[in-house]
């Protein structure tokens, strides 16, 4: 009998075995565990996880037909929201969304949505059902630019209202983030990105590679040019930041971007690839943000010992409580209250250590949180070959200084507006990254479906 205060606990591959493997660390819930968790859900009438869902999926409708084992019906109440649910019950983070305002919660364990959401879409993608697609089409033609979770939600959304959708990417493989930023063992590529998409693509939406908006041709091109009525900027955020530190420009130094693209794209995880990657035997990894973790879990895989250096305590890491638990589990190094103050390295130019002190944490900073400060006299060094610098990202300006009329904040993000997604340019729309800096799925796939509110408002009244 089910535990109702408790969750149905979720099968994972043990720490051991998977430091040393690229394959998915959750094993996710099979249907009898998916009932049994969704038995648990009191099917509240104002439901508050629905308020807690960027993209506003019927949370208590799909759990009821988890219930009653209509798995099918299940996925067509998540489909009318979000066309990313395998990717969404994957990489979300539920514990301060959705399963954060679940009533279970206030007195046991709250639901397990997003487990429950990615076998829904699991099954939906190992029996092939597709997603409804409309008849016609109503011959407006719109440009999405990116091909990560903003822009593939506002192609998605667009093609089932009857919009002629192209979706243009910048790199050779479609995905995003979802395909370079995020590793195989949180987020299959083939199993699940592939398949996602592919999804898109029966909804109608076209796609073309290797398109870089700013080169190979501009947003005023494809709307004076080539016929689009409209624009909607996905392009992500991914213009890395570092600390200007001496030894910072050491052969050795990666962005966490670069190293999970080159991983990721070039298939540093698979043994049969030739991937020219620094493997590293001693890596540390400099932030403690959810890329941070990724950054550190892939190179420990490749092998190395593995620290993560953060100047702030555990209480105030940015990265997801699991992210976390699964690092430490598999053996990654947390240097807390720590902040580094110069790389170290040899005549020729290689890295041998990296000098850092010791913080404490000081009073409240403009976020709310305590500020770090140095404790003099604590420096020391901690021997690496390898930094990966995670400091979070900027969106790269060659899509706002390429467009006439696009206005960009002093980050050189897009100035959007959050309901949709309207920009200071007529007929372009932006959102995700993009618009807000570095942040989650969830959050782009929220601001992709205001896009594509704002696009089919403004292409009706015209």
């Amino acid at each position: 009998m089910t535990d109702v205060l408790k969750k149905v606990p979720v099968r994972e591959q043990d720490p051991k075995v998977r430091a040393t493997n690229f394959e998915e660390v959750c094993l996710g819930y099979n249907q009898e565990e998916a009932m049994a968790e969704a038995s648990r859900c009191i099917g509240c009438k104002n439901a508050k996880c629905v308020q807690g869902c960027p993209v506003s999926i019927d949370i208590p409708g799909f759990i009821k037909q988890v219930k009653e084992g209509n798995i099918e019906e299940a996925y067509k109440v998540i489909g009318k929201s979000s066309a990313l649910p395998a990717i969404c019950g994957r990489v979300c983070p539920q514990e301060s969304q959705c399963e954060g305002k679940c009533i279970r919660g206030v007195k046991g364990e709250p639901i397990s949505i997003g487990k429950l959401e990615r076998f829904v879409a699991d099954y939906a993608l190992e029996h092939d059902i597709k997603p409804e697609a409309p008849e016609t089409t109503n011959g407006h033609k719109v440009a999405v630019i990116g091909s990560g979770p903003s822009g593939l939600t506002c192609a998605g959304d667009l093609a089932k209202m009857g919009y002629e959708v192209t979706v243009f990417e910048a790199l050779h493989e479609l995905g995003g983030v979802l395909v370079y930023g995020i590793p195989e063992f949180r987020l299959p590529k083939q199993k699940v990105v592939a398949k996602e998409i592919e999804k898109v693509k029966e909804l109608g939406v076209k796609f073309e590679t290797n398109v870089v908006i700013g080169k190979s041709t501009t947003i005023d091109q494809l709307i004076e040019e080539e016929g689009f009525e409209a624009v909607f900027i996905g392009s992500g955020a991914g213009l890395p930041m570092f600390m200007g530190i001496p030894g910072e420009n050491a052969n050795g130094v990666f962005s966490a971007n670069e190293y999970l693209t080159r991983s990721n794209l070039m298939k540093a995880f698979d043994d049969s690839y030739d991937t020219p990657i620094i493997g590293g035997k001693k890596v540390a990894v400099v932030g403690g943000g959810n890329v941070a973790m990724d950054a550190a879990r892939t190179a420990l895989r490749l092998g190395a010992e593995v620290h993560i250096v953060y100047r702030r305590s555990e209480a105030e890491l940015p990265a997801r409580v699991e992210e976390v638990h699964h690092a430490k589990e598999e053996g990654v190094i947390f240097d807390l209250l720590t902040n580094p103050k110069e790389i170290l390295v040899d005549e020729k130019g290689n890295i041998t250590a990296m000098k850092v002190v010791k913080m404490e944490l000081g009073e409240p900073d403009a976020s709310g949180r305590r500020r770090p400060v140095e404790i003099p006299g604590s420096e020391y060094e901690i021997e690496v070959d390898t930094v990966i610098m995670s400091l979070g990202t900027s969106p790269n300006p060659l899509i706002s200084s390429t467009t006439k009329g696009l206005e960009v904040n002093r980050r050189k993000c897009i100035v959007a507006d959050e309901e949709f997604g309207k920009t200071s340019k007529e007929g372009v729309y932006a959102g995700g990254d993009a618009v807000t800096g570095a942040a989650t799925v969830i959050l782009a796939m929220g601001a992709g479906k205001a896009g594509a509110k704002g696009i089919d408002k403004y292409l009706s009244e015209k």
